[in-house]
């Protein structure tokens, strides 16, 4: 007979306290059509000459990808202006913060982060052995005077996502300066660009002049977003010399696949597509948060392809209320309790039509 093993006496101590992460609903049993907002997923879809690259890729299935990405660093470079020894891609960004906090980070050691950050801050940091730590946000942003007070002799590295989701603030390039010259030089700041492409705020930088200021600073960066895609998974990083040899000793071999580059590389080169998915957003962002606001609700003033609304505690009309009225119109928002925020739904910005879709049945739901 056969001898059955509890994986959970196998396991490292720590694992079993994460709490898987979960993504956005794609379905609404017995709907027709579904209005997915969930995601932050592009509303105009990918490039036409990412797409064609991504066809094209098919013939060359049989072959291991390109280990080093050098076409897709050299286009990331390339568009940036940016040093290609430092760049070094992922599957997604998410794979890279995880291979961050594996590589510096483990037992003992303390991740820092702000109350309402990424939620695989914490997961990738228990993941690791470590143990992350928030920091109480402002009004819904980043605050560096909370951070730098949560920092211990333990403190190894910080995660700032920049502009942040889901709360849609962010950071100054000054006040991410007084963050960095806060932490010891054995502290890595982690700056979470992932929605840099949206902003046009004066005053911001995604991190890559600090990265090559200092030898502890690094950015990631990601194709899920502006981009639109976020089924093949590829992210990006930059980095000090130092951390890119890290990283690269300590992902896969292969971790990035053959289309995957293909289509990242031709996306970079099609600067049409994405100027007018930013077009698009700046219209429908500003929309969107007037007709909400007129509405009674509380919409900050986002930064990235999707808005924070907060609803009122009363039964009638609680963010509760609105995820179920909404899924009756086939309608799926972003319920935020899991990052601290349960008068909340998260909803990004979509097409035109489901932007006037969603805007009336949020009118009836709250004139009800």
């Amino acid at each position: 007979m056969t001898k059955i093993i509890d994986a959970g006496l196998l396991v490292r101590p720590g694992i079993l306290d994460i709490q898987p992460y979960r993504g956005g609903e794609s379905d609404i049993p017995g709907a027709k059509r579904v209005i997915k907002l969930t995601s932050n997923e592009s509303a105009l879809g990918p490039s036409p000459i990412a797409m064609a690259a991504y066809r094209n890729a098919a013939a060359e299935m049989h072959r291991y990808p390109d280990g080093h990405c050098m076409a897709l660093r050299q286009a990331l470079a390339s568009r940036y202006g940016l040093d290609i020894n430092r760049i070094v891609c992922g599957a997604g960004s998410d794979e890279l913060i995880g291979l961050l906090c594996k590589a510096f980070s483990g037992p003992g050691d303390e991740v820092l982060y702000s109350q309402h950050g990424f939620l695989m801050y914490p997961i990738s940091a228990r993941a690791a052995g470590a143990t992350p730590v928030w920091a109480e946000e402002s009004e819904l942003t980043t605050n560096v005077d909370a951070l730098l007070d949560k920092v211990t002799k333990r403190t190894r590295i910080v995660f700032v996502a920049n502009p942040n989701n889901p709360t849609g603030t962010y950071l100054p390039a000054k006040e991410m300066a007084r963050l960095h010259a806060g932490l010891r030089d054995d502290i890595l700041l982690v700056i979470d660009a992932a929605y840099a492409e949206y902003i046009g705020q004066n005053d911001y930088t995604n991190g890559a002049k600090l990265v090559e200021a200092h030898g502890n600073v690094v950015m990631t960066r990601t194709f899920s977003k502006i981009f639109a895609m976020g089924g093949l998974r590829l992210g990006w990083s930059y980095c000090p010399s130092a951390v890119a040899d890290v990283l690269n000793r300590v992902r896969g071999p292969f971790n990035v696949s053959t289309a995957a580059q293909a289509a990242g590389a031709a996306a970079l080169r099609d600067v049409g597509t994405i100027g007018r998915a930013k077009a698009h957003n700046d219209t429908w962002l500003a929309w969107i948060t007037m007709k909400l606001r007129a509405m009674g609700l509380t919409v900050g003033d986002s930064v990235g392809n999707f808005v924070l609304i907060r609803f009122p505690q009363a039964t009638a009309h609680n963010a509760t209320a609105a995820d179920a009225f909404l899924k009756s119109r086939g309608i799926i928002l972003r319920a935020m309790a899991g990052y601290g925020l349960s008068d909340s739904l998260r909803m990004t910005i979509g097409t035109e039509e489901e932007m006037q879709i969603v805007n009336n049945a949020l009118r009836e739901f709250m004139a009800r």
